[in-house]
């Protein structure tokens, strides 16, 4: 008995050595978890695709899931916030690299940018496919959580040491280096992603702006530059145009995805020669919303899955509502709905500006893909590639995301230290001996007469 109640005792320790957001650490262990049983059971057509078993799937995404629980505790170790800083000052430097080689195409052996689904967006590394978007969201995340904190705290070097320069004094005022260091490369980023993907450019960008909004930039400063990318928008359709589709081809496709209507452009093709083709464009839509209808039919039993190619992807919450049900949906949307309001209360007791922005940041983004891959998934929004965060299928997005979530936790255990070691600081309110000023007043009270 008293073996087992040190055992007990051993493994709660264990548990309890976990110093970051517990609950973060439930919801992230409950996604993985999902992730292993919905990615099992929804992968039938890629097994054909790949000419592999179901079997070779499942060890895939155990490995996967492996792999990423280790890159979490690893990222949560990081005891020391100056880490995360030092890396963040070249997020932005890197996603110019990785969006670059998208746009010029690059085509090395070991390197080499691919056109997947109509849009360049994977970067082939060593034979691993990098999902450049994402990797792009996050990098840029952290590269705006720490210059946000550097234009509050006037720590931008350069700008500072060119400032001192007779030709460059207006570098040292507030609006340039807004400009310089936030501004431009948000809209330099959303630029460069056009090339590969209107509707990522027009997420992103929009992600990013909520951002710096958070980190507490005013949001009629953003006004300018929101009218600056409506017209850098104009400038590419009317390209598109004049170019007769040559230049940003991919437009059509992201402006017939808003007014696209599945059932509407089916029943318009009933008995035309193009009826059969009609069918295959409309076919993922329509059966993701056929598999959201006729939901919970148990674990196993989807028959969606061997119709939408993609459905361990794009279409992974129609396929949670086919196999679980409204029961699925719900244990979904509260995992993300938590994460969000466990963020906020991480941010509320983080007193850096880097990491409350940071772990604010990186909440958003992850709530809000969840969020529109969830009303996609349901009909109540245009056709846009987003997966649900570490439960679809896609070894770069789980990593990136277990990135995501490894910065999160280091910093809310960063934040749980600084708020006890500050608590055990403090002096106590009330002395645990009192002093003689104190006994001399007890005794008089004593020896009155009432």
């Amino acid at each position: 008995m008293a073996k087992k109640s040190a055992t007990k005792a051993g493994f709660w320790n264990f548990v309890d050595s976990f110093k970051g957001d517990k609950v973060i650490w439930m919801i992230v262990l409950m996604l993985i978890m999902l992730s292993i049983i919905a990615v099992s059971s929804s992968t039938s057509l890629l097994a054909v695709q790949q000419h592999v078993t179901r079997s070779a799937i499942i060890k895939e995404q155990l490995i996967v899931s492996l792999v990423s629980l280790i890159l979490i505790i690893g990222i949560y170790n990081i005891r020391n916030i100056k880490v995360f800083r030092a890396l963040a000052k070249w997020g932005f430097a890197g996603s110019v690299f990785l969006l670059a080689c998208l746009d010029l195409h690059v085509n090395l052996p070991f390197f080499k940018a691919l056109y997947i689904n109509s849009a360049w967006r994977i970067i082939k590394v060593f034979g691993f496919q990098l999902h450049v978007f994402e990797v792009v969201k996050i990098a840029m995340i952290l590269y705006l959580a720490w210059a946000v904190e550097a234009y509050k705290t006037h720590n931008f070097k350069i700008a500072n040491w060119l400032s001192t320069k007779k030709n460059f004094a207006w570098i040292g005022k507030d609006i340039w280096q807004k400009i310089i260091y936030i501004y431009a490369p948000i809209l330099i980023v959303c630029v460069l992603i056009v090339g590969g993907s209107l509707s990522s450019a027009l997420i992103i960008g929009a992600t990013l702006a909520v951002v710096i909004i958070v980190g507490g930039i005013p949001v009629r400063e953003l006004i300018p530059f929101i009218l600056v990318g409506v017209i850098g928008l104009a400038g590419v359709i009317g390209i598109n145009k004049l170019s007769n589709g040559k230049y940003f081809s991919h437009l059509g496709t992201a402006v017939a995805r808003v007014f696209f209507s599945p059932e509407q452009e089916l029943e318009e093709a009933i008995g035309t020669p193009d009826f059969q083709k009609v069918l295959d464009k409309v076919r993922q839509p329509i059966s993701a919303k056929i598999a959201v209808s006729e939901g919970p039919k148990g674990i196993g039993k989807s028959t969606q899955k061997y119709v939408v190619p993609i459905m361990f992807e794009d279409y992974m919450f129609a396929f949670i509502l086919e196999e679980y049900g409204l029961l699925g949906a719900i244990v979904v949307l509260l995992l993300y709905g938590s994460l969000l309001a466990r963020g906020s209360f991480i941010v509320r007791g983080t007193p850096e500006i880097f990491a409350k922005t940071t772990v604010a940041g990186l909440t958003i983004l992850i709530s809000w893909q969840a969020m529109m891959h969830m009303m996609i998934n349901v009909g109540l929004g245009p056709l846009t590639g987003q997966t649900l965060p570490m439960i679809s299928h896609g070894k770069s997005s789980m990593i990136v995301f277990s990135i995501a979530f490894g910065i999160i936790l280091a910093i809310s255990r960063m934040a749980k230290e600084s708020i006890d070691k500050a608590t055990e600081d403090a002096a106590p309110i009330v002395s645990a001996r009192p002093d003689d000023d104190v006994k001399a007043g007890l005794d008089e009270l004593d020896a009155m007469d009432i």
